[in-house]
């Protein structure tokens, strides 16, 4: 169903700093979609302009993100380094682990619980026919056309074909000989009871190991490590040892959660490539086959501007979105 896995379960957070280099034009482009939410699909899905915050707790923390703001900023991404008195300042409930950090002003959040299911909506008001719970398991070149098979016997045929299927698309591009590793990402997200609103910006620390952002309602949202998926990837469970590793790591940098219950976790499963970044494009054997997958984790702000341009792609055959350094063909 439209939203029910990585879409629907994801943090939320709808940030463009700290995206690979090759990412930042498209995560550039999605974020002006992402302005222009309601008139695309109806809705805003909750999101709001909160500032992402990108922490570093050592000394090559601090270099790294030095070299990346300054390779961001070249590329038009605007940064703001902040050092611990500065951070200090403007943000007191950071804990006395974090040493520097830096600031996108433009980044954000969004509830994807909304967000997914809004953009199916909207595509079948627009004339799209969406077959939900409709399993694939086979897919051909069949003259001028696709040939898309179902489990259930039913036939699709159509002139071009968008490859978008998440951690299983690698799968779905070796049927025309263009096969991608794919490893499964089981990120585990956890929730606490209200508390009084504080943290205004999402959080993000170097190495990953937490995110974090609050929202208005007052629960604390926040992730780190990752959960287990079953052999096909199709159930996912959260660990108990990797919510207490998040939990404390939580506290280190915003210590007066300490107190705070957990309400609730989850996990989902996205699909992660070699390098850590999105297949966007066109395929490099078959004409009218198009790929968009392997999020890595990003997909939630990404999926906006991935969506716009493999459409561009297919319209027009171009999109005034730079996209080197995305091709399928780095993998084969």
């Amino acid at each position: 169903r439209i939203g029910q896995r990585a879409s629907g379960v994801n943090f939320g957070g709808v940030r463009q700093q700290g995206r690979a280099l090759a990412e930042i034009p498209l995560s550039m482009r999605a974020r002006h979609i992402w302005a222009d939410l309601k008139d695309l699909i109806g809705i805003d899905g909750e999101f709001t302009v909160t500032g992402h915050l990108r922490l570093a707790r050592s000394e090559s923390d601090i270099a790294l993100i030095e070299k990346y703001n300054q390779a961001a900023g070249a590329m038009g991404l605007s940064l703001e380094m902040l050092g611990r008195n500065a951070l200090a300042e403007r943000f007191p409930w950071l804990g006395p682990d974090v040493l520097a950090g830096s600031f996108c002003a433009a980044d954000g959040q969004a509830n994807p619980r909304l967000v997914g299911p809004a953009f199916g909506h909207a595509a079948r008001r627009a004339g799209a026919e969406i077959h939900e719970e409709v399993e694939i398991v086979g897919a051909a070149r069949h003259g001028q056309d696709f040939l898309v098979v179902a489990r259930d016997g039913r036939e699709f045929r159509s002139t071009v074909l968008v490859n978008a299927a998440g951690a299983w698309a690698g799968v779905i591009a070796g049927w025309f000989g263009e096969a991608v590793a794919i490893r499964p990402e089981v990120p585990q997200v956890l929730v606490t009871e209200p508390a009084p609103y504080r943290i205004a910006p999402v959080l993000g620390v170097i190495g990953g190991d937490l995110y974090l952002r609050q929202i208005p309602r007052g629960n604390v949202i926040f992730g780190g490590g990752e959960g287990r998926a079953n052999q096909d990837w199709t159930l996912s469970r959260p660990l108990p040892e990797v919510a207490i590793k998040a939990v404390h790591t939580a506290i280190k940098i915003v210590p007066h959660l300490r107190d705070l219950q957990i309400i609730r976790m989850w996990t989902g499963v996205d699909g992660d490539t070699a390098d850590g970044s999105p297949v966007i494009g066109p395929s490099g054997k078959v004409s009218g086959l198009f790929h968009g997958f392997g999020f890595c984790g990003h997909g939630f702000q990404l999926g906006v501007g991935a969506g716009a341009v493999l459409a561009e792609l297919v319209a027009d055959g171009r999109t005034p979105t730079p996209i080197d350094g995305l091709g399928i063909g780095r993998f084969l």
